[in-house]
C-alpha cells in the first residue's frame, strides 16, 4: 500500500552433471538446462524488474571456439527479451535442419548457450542507473580459460571505499568505485594469483604450458580464492561466480543475511534465491532443497565434485526478516506459515483500535502481497468472534430458542474485496498536482460494502514512506465513507535504513523517522537531535568496528504507540472525513512469527555487521546537513 520497495536481486544457477547428449536422449531437447533456467528466473521475477542477464559456459571446447555466451537486457520484459533471443538461435537450426538439434557435438560447436553451466540474474535497481551496463552477470575476460570470471549476485557491501583502497594498494586501477566492480576485481585478482602460483609450481616440475593449463583447471582452489577475496567484505551477499574452464561457486555472507538454496541429484546442481522456485522447477520435495550455510560456499568443480566449504567464520545468524514479510514468494511452506502468523499477531492492536466492535468493522487488504497476512488476521479475528459467540450462547441459558441460536451462530467477520487495482491505468502526466489526481484512480473501490457506522480495517505488508498512502490510498478509501480507517502494517515501524540490498537508503524517507523528529521538536527536545548529530560526527572517521548506532537516541524517548499515533497524523490527508489510525506489528510479534530470521535492523537498529552502524550514522549526518544521497 505504501510506495513499492525495490529490493535485493535474484540469482539462479544450473550446472548439468551429464553430457549434453544425455539430456537430448532422455528429455528430447538440447535446451533442458535453459528451460529450467527460464523457469527459475520467471519464478523469481518478483526479485527483479529493471533488468536481467544470463551467462553460459561450454566445457572442453577446442581453442578458437567461443565458450562463454552472455545476454543482458534492460528491456521492459527483460527475461522474455533474453530467452527470445536464445530461442531464436535454436529456431534457426530447426528451420535449417531439425536433425541437428539432436546432435550435441554439432550444437556445442555451432550454437551459443549450449554449455553445461549457466548463471542467471534478476536485477532491482536499488542504486545506480538502469543501463545495460548495470545488469549482471559481469564478465572479466582473459585468454587463459582459468582466468575468465563471470560474477552475479544479490548483495550490497557497506565498505566499498575501504575495498577500493585495498585494490589500489595491490596495484589495480579499478574503473569504478562500486561494490559490483570491487567484488569482481577482488575475486579476479586472487584468481589470477592462484593461476600464477600453480603455473610456477608446475613449470618448475617441467610440465609444458599446455599441460600446465589442464593442471591449473584441475587443481584451482576455489575455496582459497574466496577466502582471500571475501576477507574484508562487510555486508549481505549471495555471490555467484563461474570460472571459464567450468568451476562454479555460490558464496553466502557470514550472517546469512541474503538467502541462497540448492538442490542436487545425479543430473543437475541448481541454486536459487528462493526455495519454492527450485521445488517447482524440478518437482522435488522441500526436504530435498538445502540452504547454503552462512559463511560457506557451494563449490562445483568442473569434474562434477560438489561440496559446501567454509569461506568466512559464520557469525550469529541474522537472516533478513523482510524476506519473510514481503520479498520472497509466499508459496514457500515456512513463509506462508510465518506471514499468516504476522497477521494473527496484530489482532490485539486492531481490536484496540476498533474498540472491539467486530459487528461494525469491515476487513480487507491492499496490495495483493498482503493477502496471506490478511488470512492470519482473519483467523485471529475469528477466534475472538468465537469467544464472543460462546459467551452469548451461555448467556441464553439452558433452553435457547432456535432463532436466538441461529442469530448468534450466523455472526461472521465482515470480509470484503475493497480495492481492485486497475492494471491498465498509467499515470502519463508528470506534473505533481495532475499526476496525484490520476493516482487516486489506480484502484477501483467496491461501493456499497461499507456503511457510515463502520470501521474499515486494511492490512498491508509494511509502511515505509507512506507517500502513496497519503496521496492516494486513504483518499480512495474515504470515498466509501467509513467512520474510521485503520491501516495495519504486518511489519513493525521501519526506522533505520538497510545497507545490505534493499532500497531503504535515506533517513528522511522513513515516515517513522519523520514522526520521531516531529515529536522531538514539538516536545522541546531539539537537543537530542543536535547531540545525536555531534556524536555521529565525532565517530565519523573511526574504524567501523568502533562505531555504535547513535541514531537510536532519536527514538528512545517515545513508545512505539506514540510514534504510530504521530505517523497517523502525518499521513492523514487534508479534508479527510474518516478518522485515520495506523498501527504496526510489534517487534515481539515479528520475532514470534519469524523465529529463524532474526535480522531486524530496519526496525531495531541492531545491525549484524560493523558497517551497518557506520552507514546509519553517516545517513543521519547527511539528513541534518541536507545532503541528498545514500550513505554507502
Amino acid at each position: 500500500m505504501s510506495d513499492a520497495i525495490k529490493h535485493e536481486c535474484g540469482i539462479a544457477l544450473v550446472r548439468l552433471l551429464k553430457p549434453l547428449q544425455y539430456y537430448i536422449d532422455k528429455y528430447g531437447t538440447a535446451t533442458y538446462g535453459l528451460d529450467k533456467m527460464y523457469l527459475m528466473m520467471e519464478k523469481q521475477h518478483n526479485r527483479g524488474q529493471d533488468g536481467a542477464g544470463i551467462a553460459n559456459i561450454k566445457f572442453d571446447v577446442d581453442p578458437g571456439e567461443r565458450y562463454i555466451s552472455r545476454y543482458r537486457s534492460n528491456d521492459s520484459q527483460p527475461i522474455k527479451d533474453i530467452f527470445g533471443k536464445i530461442n531464436n538461435k535454436f529456431q534457426q537450426v530447426y528451420d535449417h535442419d531439425p536433425k541437428l538439434l539432436k546432435n550435441a557435438d554439432w550444437l556445442k560447436s555451432n550454437v551459443a548457450f549450449t554449455g553445461e553451466l549457466s548463471l542467471g540474474h534478476l536485477r532491482y535497481g536499488t542504486f545506480g542507473g538502469n543501463s545495460i551496463e548495470h545488469c549482471h552477470p559481469f564478465l572479466r575476460q582473459n585468454n587463459w580459460m582459468t582466468k575468465n570470471l563471470v560474477v552475479a549476485g544479490n548483495f550490497n557491501l557497506t565498505n566499498v571505499d575501504e575495498l577500493f583502497d585495498i585494490l589500489v594498494e595491490i596495484g589495480q586501477h579499478p574503473k569504478q568505485k562500486s561494490d559490483t566492480v570491487t567484488v569482481m576485481e577482488k575475486i579476479g585478482h586472487y584468481l589470477d594469483e592462484e593461476n600464477q602460483e600453480l603455473f610456477d609450481k608446475y613449470k618448475a616440475q617441467g610440465h609444458s604450458r599446455q599441460e600446465i593449463s589442464k593442471l591449473i583447471a584441475k587443481e584451482l582452489d576455489v575455496q582459497r580464492i574466496l577466502q582471500k577475496s571475501a576477507l574484508d567484505w562487510d555486508g549481505g551477499y549471495a555471490m555467484a561466480g563461474l570460472v571459464g574452464h567450468g568451476d562454479a561457486f555460490v558464496l553466502r555472507d557470514p550472517s546469512g543475511i541474503r538467502p541462497a538454496f540448492f538442490y542436487q541429484d545425479d543430473e543437475v546442481v541448481v541454486v536459487a534465491s528462493e526455495r519454492p522456485v527450485i521445488q517447482t522447477a524440478f518437482n522435488v520435495p522441500i526436504e530435498s532443497v538445502n540452504e547454503i550455510k552462512p559463511g560457506h560456499a557451494l563449490i562445483m568443480k568442473k569434474n562434477g565434485d560438489v561440496s559446501e566449504k567454509m569461506v568466512r567464520e559464520p557469525l550469529e545468524k541474522t537472516s533478513c526478516s523482510f524476506e519473510r514479510i514481503y520479498f520472497s514468494r509466499g508459496s514457500d511452506k515456512d513463509i506462508y506459515k510465518e506471514r499468516k502468523q504476522l497477521g494473527r499477531n496484530v489482532v490485539p492492536l486492531v481490536l484496540k483500535s476498533i474498540d472491539n466492535d467486530l459487528k461494525n468493522s469491515v476487513f480487507s487488504f491492499i496490495p495483493n502481497t498482503a493477502e496471506i497476512s490478511f488470512y492470519g488476521l482473519m483467523k485471529g479475528m475469528q477466534e475472538k468472534l468465537n469467544e464472543a459467540k460462546l459467551k452469548k450462547i451461555k448467556a441464553l441459558g439452558e433452553n435457547p430458542s432456535d432463532e436466538d441460536m441461529a442469530k448468534i451462530l450466523g455472526l461472521r467477520n465482515r470480509i470484503e474485496k475493497i480495492a481492485i487495482k486497475d492494471a491498465k491505468l498509467r499515470t502519463f502526466i508528470t506534473q505533481d498536482d495532475s499526476r496525484d489526481d490520476l493516482v487516486t484512480h489506480v484502484y477501483d473501490i467496491t461501493y456499497g460494502s461499507v456503511y457510515p457506522t463502520d470501521n474499515l480495517v486494511i492490512i498491508d505488508d509494511s509502511i515505509v514512506r507512506g507517500t502513496t498512502l497519503k496521496k492516494s490510498i486513504l483518499r480512495i478509501l474515504d470515498r466509501l465513507k467509513p467512520k474510521k480507517i485503520v491501516v495495519v502494517s504486518s511489519a513493525p515501524q521501519i526506522r533505520y535504513l538497510d545497507c545490505y540490498g534493499i532500497d531503504m537508503a535515506k533517513m528522511g524517507d522513513f515516515i517513522a523517522f519523520q514522526a520521531a523528529i516531529a515529536l522531538l521538536k514539538e516536545q522541546g527536545k531539539q537537543h537530542i537531535i543536535d547531540e545525536t548529530y555531534e556524536k555521529c560526527k565525532a565517530q565519523e572517521n573511526l574504524p567501523k568496528e568502533e562505531i555504535i548506532n547513535n541514531v537510536k537516541a532519536i527514538y528512545a524517548p517515545f513508545t512505539a504507540e506514540e510514534i504510530s499515533k504521530k505517523i497517523s497524523e502525518l499521513l492523514t490527508p487534508e479534508n479527510m472525513n474518516a478518522e485515520v489510525d495506523i498501527v504496526y506489528q510489534s517487534i515481539e510479534g515479528l520475532h514470534e512469527a519469524c523465529p529463524d530470521h532474526t535480522g531486524d535492523w530496519y526496525f531495531t537498529g541492531n545491525y549484524p555487521t560493523p558497517g551497518g552502524n557506520k552507514v546509519i550514522n553517516k545517513a543521519f549526518i547527511y539528513y541534518i546537513e541536507g545532503i541528498d544521497k545514500r550513505a554507502y
